[in-house]
């Protein structure tokens, strides 16, 4: 049986997963090994640094589901 998407439904992909987990994720290991070999960092500075790695997860998140739509059209 050949599972059929209905129109509306969103599209999830394997690589649409890996890129939500990764855009999650990505900020707070990236602190954490900033902590574990170079040492303590400012709560501005963390903030500073989650904004930035999220926003571009966030927009790699974009263009991944944006090709992903218009080849399902």
């Amino acid at each position: 049986m050949k599972w059929t998407r209905k129109p509306g439904e969103p599209i999830y992909l394997t690589r649409h997963i890996v890129a939500l987990a990764a855009a999650v994720i990505l900020p707070i290991v990236v602190l954490q090994l900033y902590k574990i070999y170079v040492g303590p960092i400012g709560f501005g500075t963390q903030l500073v640094v989650v904004f930035v790695i999220s926003v571009a997860a966030g927009i790699g998140l974009y263009l991944t589901y944006r090709s992903s739509a218009q080849n399902q059209s």
